[in-house]
């Protein structure tokens, strides 16, 4: 066998060298393929779980009410009594029970056990003709009685923890006193009655037989013991010519509504005492119709009128032309067949529960106007209805003096799509607004959470910012990559890209603490820069042209831009320094003023126009890189023989460079549109936050972004505020993936249009 020469040698060494190269590169290429595959599933995975957790947390906001029968048992105590009312306490443990009698019974809510029953101490032999119930959080109640006065109770629940675990010890008090309060020093029977009390006030308005109208209140006087004395006020109110049926007192004891036997509602002023007025009188049902039920909704501003048709209303006082009250019909509930026969509203929400005919009953909230459970619970009407103050447990008792004991699972009642997308007549507003208000101080408090204001803010700051980045980005891109000298280009273009790792902390900064103020103290001067800039550049461009050839060529070509960093900067000082100047002389010194004054536009020094320059400045980077790379790499073959067919650079440009970059200029402003869109710190720092509606640009805004971060610090987890705002997320993530989709799409039928050329 013939040994190998050395050449032979050499050459299968190098033939095996090459047979390694090639499978370790065969392996790199597989190992980066499938890298990369794995990083694009990962990212997809990731969108996905993102979107399915966002819409997990959400999805409780749009579940319905339900109910959970867990007790039903006898009305416990006298099976002779009528209920008057029916009550619990906070832990839904203890029920309580009014009778006609005047009888209290303390029991067990969900097996009816009696624990106590208590004699509310009402004079003998004197009969029990009028019943009502006070602001539910006071646990107040009142007896009218055949002689004229009144018996103010109250009950209490003492909670003690011996050996570690809750006791719960119901107990009445008088806090008016042991002696009924005379109402009526006629002493005709009361017939219809209403209470209000708070720590120093308490107000009792009465109907007589004879149809008499009264109003006792008592004033607490201050001493220095700090026990003082009760004083009197005794009046008569008008009363409508039709006997009264209902009478209802706010919370804050200024207003009264009665309601009479033709189905209207009179509005009285009764803030002061001695000489209450009356308003006006509206018809709240449709003729012939009576109102079978009337109740304040929680908080006392609105009334919930209820009609024997079946009908239900919420009305509430609302100011005028003349800047009076006058009570409105806001809006119409889904009715109940036959009459209503109860109304009973949650205690810190603004949902209520309506009963009616053959054991009908649904669960209302007011803001959301929307019927949030409609059952059927027994076959015998409805009488009497009981809410726990969490609203998470109910009592209802039927005409067969039935009470059935429900748990309540209501956790979310105030979303529903009206609230979320619509215009909503709130309290204490004199029109239908898009409001968001996800807190407040007052305990009378009505969950505003529009997304609206906070989603057009979000578009309105990506407007601003995309109108300002966009002519620079795209135009600076073209004269880049088709104009400029490739060694300017290579300076340039590095030093656009580096501004899109300046933090936008910082960009938000400086633009809520310098700018800002800035852009206010130089109004006139910035506006007036947005004209002279433009002017002056072309000015410059013409005067160049008409410069004498050697000067001209005294500068490389593709180096004229350069020229022009000196007269922008020379023309922004000028416009800067004639500010003051324009300012006094056509705004009489303050241009502030004169838009709100003479334009009724006001001013906000963090506004649109502050987001739109920083917003921009940063947007502008992504744009630019991005459409100056398209635009370059058009192929040189197409540019080339545009111009060897006689076509002039413009021409070239504008038909042939821009129509073959046009997916990716389209793309580059989708992207910065996304950027744009989903900013957080520019808007957080740059702006008031404050959730308006106007497209002014003086005018600041929230938007999406910036509402999610400043409000989920502060939110109770697995609240409807914490719910709403991972909507809020939701909706910005459904956004931003459908400008992406959009974008991906026209690109490609961009691309696939051009792609012969």
């Amino acid at each position: 066998m013939t040994a190998p020469t050395p050449d032979t040698s050499k050459a299968l060494q190098k033939a095996l060298h090459n047979t390694r190269h090639r499978q370790l590169r065969a392996l790199k290429d597989r190992f980066a393929r499938w890298s990369i595959a794995a990083g694009g599933a990962g990212v997809i995975i990731t969108i996905v779980l993102i979107f399915f957790y966002l819409m997990w947390v959400t999805l409780p906001l749009f579940q319905s009410a339900s109910l959970h029968k867990t007790g039903q048992y006898r009305a416990p105590g006298n099976a002779d009594a009528v209920t008057w009312h029916l009550a619990m306490e906070e832990q839904h443990e203890i029920g309580v029970r009014f009778t006609d009698h005047g009888q209290v019974v303390f029991f067990a809510a969900d097996s009816g056990k009696i624990i106590s029953q208590v004699d509310s101490k009402l004079p003998t032999n004197i009969d029990i003709t009028s019943f009502a119930a006070g602001n539910p959080n006071k646990a107040t109640v009142a007896y009218g009685l055949g002689d004229g006065r009144a018996q103010v109770v109250r009950h209490i629940y003492d909670v003690t923890y011996p050996d570690d675990h809750r006791l719960i010890t119901p107990r009445l008090e008088n806090p008016l006193g042991d002696a009924p309060l005379v109402v009526d020093p006629k002493k005709h029977p009361l017939v219809q009655l209403a209470i209000q009390i708070n720590e120093d006030s308490a107000t009792l308005v009465a109907v007589t037989d004879d149809n008499r109208l009264l109003l006792l209140g008592l004033e607490k006087s201050e001493s220095l013991l700090g026990d003082g004395d009760w004083t009197t006020t005794r009046t008569t109110l008008q009363a409508p010519a039709s006997p009264i049926r209902h009478i209802i007192l706010n919370l804050d004891q200024r207003e009264l509504y009665a309601a009479d036997q033709k189905g209207r509602i009179s509005f009285y002023d009764i803030s002061d005492k001695s000489a209450p007025r009356l308003i006006q009188t509206v018809t709240a049902v449709g003729e012939s119709v009576q109102i079978s039920a009337l109740q304040f909704l929680s908080g006392g501003i609105s009334i919930l009128a209820g009609g024997s048709d079946g009908s239900l209303g919420q009305w509430f006082p609302v100011r005028d032309a003349h800047n009076n009250y006058t009570l409105r019909a806001i809006r119409r509930f889904k009715p109940l067949i036959g009459p209503v026969t109860n109304i009973t509203p949650e205690f810190n929400r603004k949902g209520f529960m309506a009963a009616g005919q053959r054991g009908q009953f649904n669960i209302y909230h007011s803001t959301a106007h929307s019927t949030v459970l409609s059952k059927i619970l027994s076959e015998y009407d409805a009488h009497q209805l009981a809410i726990a103050p969490r609203a998470n447990a109910l009592l209802l008792e039927n005409a067969n003096q039935q009470i059935q004991f429900y748990l309540v699972d209501n956790e979310h009642p105030e979303i529903s799509w009206s609230s979320l997308w619509s215009k909503v007549w709130y309290e204490g507003y004199d029109s239908p607004q898009y409001l968001w208000q996800s807190s407040s101080a007052s305990n009378d408090y009505e969950p505003k959470f529009s997304l609206m204001p906070i989603t057009f803010g979000t578009l309105k700051a990506a407007f601003y910012a995309m109108l300002f980045a966009i002519p620079l980005a795209i135009l600076g891109a073209i004269y880049t990559s088709y104009f400029m000298a490739p060694r300017m280009r290579r300076l340039v273009k590095p030093s656009i890209e580096i501004m899109e790792a300046l933090p936008t902390v910082i960009l938000g900064f400086l633009a809520g603490l310098w700018l800002a103020p800035f852009l206010e103290k130089h109004l006139p001067g910035v506006f007036s820069l947005f004209i002279i800039l433009p002017v002056g550049v072309l000015l410059f461009a013409y005067l160049w042209q008409r410069a004498p050839k050697l000067l001209r060529d005294c500068v490389p070509e593709g180096w004229e831009g350069a020229l022009l960093i000196p007269i922008i900067i020379l023309i922004s000082w000028a416009a800067i320094s004639i500010s003051q100047p324009i300012e006094q002389w056509l705004f009489q010194g303050d241009i502030r003023k004169w838009l709100s004054n003479d334009l009724g536009i006001e001013f906000d020094q963090r506004n649109s126009l502050v987001v739109g320059l920083a917003m921009g400045f940063a947007v502008i980077p992504t744009i630019f890189s991005i459409a100056e790379d398209a635009i370059f790499g058009v192929p040189k073959h197409l540019t080339q023989g545009s111009l060897a067919l006689g076509a002039t650079p413009w021409q070239t440009l504008s038909r042939v460079v821009i129509l073959t970059a046009s997916p990716g200029i389209f793309s580059a402003i989708m992207i910065g549109l996304g950027r744009a869109v989903g900013e957080t710190m520019i808007v957080l720092m740059a702006t008031g936050n404050t959730p308006v509606m106007d497209f002014s640009i003086f005018q600041g805004m929230r938007t999406l972004s910036a509402n999610v971060a400043v409000e989920m610090p502060e939110a109770e987890v697995a609240s409807t505020h914490y719910r709403v705002l991972f909507l809020a997320a939701t909706v910005l993530f459904a956004a931003t993936f459908m400008f992406n989709t959009a974008a991906e799409i026209v690109r490609q039928r961009l691309r696939k249009k051009y792609s012969n050329l």
